[in-house]
């Protein structure tokens, strides 16, 4: 498997510029996800790395080979690039080991049918991704999450050099969505295999990627580890894209901020007037800090999003255990708790 850099890359759609400036870095055997708010231009940016669009400018590389810059541009069937559509565009007339056999034609092995035929890899690959008991069912007989699998093992029997999926689980019921994502995860890194994964699920993304791409515009806003890009997000946008988020008026000094929850420390350095993020989890509620009432909750299960109205009308979000909710009219008290991010004040 190998490395893949995308660098300053832009690419033009029917005369408008789709991406500009993009910049990404994929580790070996790295799964990479890409979020972004819809016609942010990620599923055009794994059209490019795959030679599907020609971009107008930047380089993208896979380890020394160079697949496109301004002197080259490799044909997409000769990039060692897999693929896995949202949908998993199976052939109906071929069983489930037939259609993982088809991808065997572009595996570096070669040979063809006839070699396909022979191979022990779609019987392996069948196994690997829990589909041993339906090698013989053709697809109009498969749930959609068992496509999706088949859709998987075709694009692994080409032993590509990095794999791409462009929103795989979109038309999947939720608990078979986890399901089938946490073992496309799993199965990724015992291959080892280099991977981009676009997805529209926030908490997906931060779930199973090694690397979070986050896109705004046709640009690369953040790359950072799951952790990283929920905890230190490179923008208050960013911080709101990820997940829910507090943003407090603050006066910072070096590493301390001083906010209408007390004083608060910040993961950099700032001086004067910002606006300090906390996310839910970094609020207490209890006897200390200051007069909230409780608007509403939102039960996640384990856990609930408590909705807080300050005395003079701030709204604020805290995030609570099932087991210690508190009901809606109730008075408490709520202060911060955790590290906060410091981003220039909005303008007044």
């Amino acid at each position: 498997m190998s490395r893949l850099t995308v660098d300053a890359l832009a690419v033009d759609l029917g005369g408008h510029r789709v991406l500009q400036d993009v910049a990404i870095e994929v580790d070996e055997g790295a799964l990479a996800v890409i979020v972004g708010p819809s016609g942010c231009g990620k599923s055009t940016l794994l059209r490019a790395v795959a030679g599907l669009v020609r971009p107008v400018a930047g380089r993208i590389q896979l380890d020394e080979t160079t697949l496109s810059d301004g002197s080259t541009f490799v044909a997409p069937e000769r990039r060692r690039v897999g693929w896995v559509p949202q949908a998993a565009s199976l052939f109906p007339h071929l069983t489930v080991t037939q259609n993982v056999a088809f991808g065997l034609g572009g595996s570096r092995w070669g040979g063809g049918r006839r070699r396909a035929q022979r191979s022990p890899l779609p019987e392996k690959l069948l196994e690997l991704t829990g589909l041993s008991d339906l090698a013989g069912r053709f697809p109009d007989q498969l749930s959609g999450g068992q496509a999706q699998r088949v859709a998987l093992a075709r694009a692994l029997a080409a032993e590509p050099d990095l794999l791409l999926l462009d929103e795989p689980f979109a038309a999947l019921d939720p608990q078979l969505r986890a399901e089938l994502r946490d073992d496309l995860a799993a199965m990724l890194r015992r291959l080892g295999v280099t991977a981009v994964l676009v997805t529209h699920d926030q908490g997906e993304a931060l779930l199973v990627a090694d690397s979070v791409i986050v896109m705004r515009e046709g640009a690369t806003v953040q790359q950072a580890t799951p952790f990283e890009a929920y905890r230190s997000p490179a923008s208050a946008w960013t911080a709101a894209f990820l997940g829910e988020a507090n943003f407090l008026d603050g006066i910072a000094q070096g590493g301390r901020a001083t906010t209408p929850l007390g004083e608060v420390s910040l993961t950099s350095d700032a001086v004067g007037p910002v606006s300090v993020m906390l996310r839910p989890e970094q609020l207490t509620l209890g006897p200390e800090g200051i007069s909230v009432r409780v608007t509403r909750v939102r039960y996640g299960g384990h856990d609930a999003i408590v909705e807080l109205s300050t005395t003079d009308g701030r709204s604020l979000l805290a995030r609570v255990h099932a087991d210690s909710v508190p009901a809606v009219g109730d008075v408490t008290a709520a202060q911060a708790s955790g590290i906060g991010v410091a981003y220039p004040a909005a303008p007044s």
